[in-house]
């Protein structure tokens, strides 16, 4: 199932995509009425998706609202905490940033970790604002972002899929001359509105390997990233094993899995995200977000 959150007649909704409807079970009479939002149904586990499934089943045709009449938001509008984020998870995007003002290391033996603010998330098609006053070297990364399910630690690789509630599409927008002003990746990767995500999650059933996955980017309908998810460093059930060795994954947690080549401060000459701009990321099996750039 693909599994958005929307906003209608001024009220957010938690809701199932087909096509180009949106099916809210909340007005469904056979829905609990405890489970409104993405992180309520993650935590009521299985047996609130088989539940899901079945009013999908028996929906009519009038219960279905044109995505056109919603405005989609992030599928998870607020973590509970911070985003974990992969750095350098691609062999070419380690290979092209060597050398340059964020310089990578050699292949990493071990996942490099951060985490983005969970003030930054954004919606799939909202608005980035950018502050040039603050920042003038805004990037693009197209990340696949895991969505943990069942929370576990200790996991190993061979039950790690067993946690993944599901996929989506996570624009890791960075601010590189803040990266290298403190060193470090969080200021830089938290700006308000600089984690778009989206347009909805899918559920892991419908994803057969997160690992053979095309994954794209574009600013101005130019592309910019080309890749797929088979490149990754590190595959899915491997940072899922290993952020959960020492801490506790929770049910609603969010991964965002790293980029491939094709960022914008390695290029000769340098490119960055100015207003006027609109940078779209697309994932194979789960959709396409494009976000315009604004002058805040």
């Amino acid at each position: 199932m693909h599994i958005a959150t929307c906003k209608y007649h001024d009220h957010v909704h938690l809701a199932v995509v087909q096509e180009n409807s949106a099916l809210f079970p909340a007005m469904c009479k056979e829905w609990p009425s405890n489970i409104n939002d993405m992180l309520q149904l993650i935590d009521a586990g299985a047996d609130s998706l088989q539940a899901l499934k079945n009013i999908v089943a028996k929906a009519s045709a009038d219960e279905w609202i044109a995505l056109t009449q919603v405005e989609m938001m992030s599928p998870i509008p607020r973590p509970r905490q911070n985003i974990m984020c992969l750095g350098w998870n691609y062999i070419e995007h380690v290979e092209e940033t060597a050398g340059k003002a964020l310089e990578a290391p050699k292949l990493p033996k071990y996942p490099i970790v951060f985490t983005k603010a969970a003030s930054s998330m954004n919606g799939p098609y909202a608005d980035i604002p950018v502050d040039l006053a603050v920042s003038d070297k805004m990037d693009w990364e197209v990340e696949l972002a895991v969505i943990i399910g069942k929370s576990g630690q200790g996991i190993t690789k061979e039950k790690a899929m067993e946690h993944v509630f599901g996929y989506s599409i996570i624009n890791d927008v960075s601010a590189r001359d803040i990266q290298k002003r403190h060193k470090q990746f969080f200021i830089g990767k938290s700006f308000t509105g600089a984690c778009p995500m989206g347009p909805w999650i899918v559920t892991a059933d419908e994803i057969a390997d997160p690992q053979q996955l095309d994954l794209k980017s574009w600013v101005n309908d130019k592309i910019k990233q080309d890749s797929n998810t088979k490149y990754q460093i590190f595959d899915v059930a491997s940072v899922i094993e290993t952020l959960s060795q020492g801490m506790v994954l929770e049910a609603g947690d969010i991964i965002a899995t790293g980029t491939p080549s094709g960022v914008g401060y390695v290029r000769n000459p340098p490119e960055y995200l100015m207003p006027g701009d609109v940078v779209a990321c697309e994932i194979e099996g789960i959709g396409k977000i494009s976000n315009p750039i604004v002058a805040k």
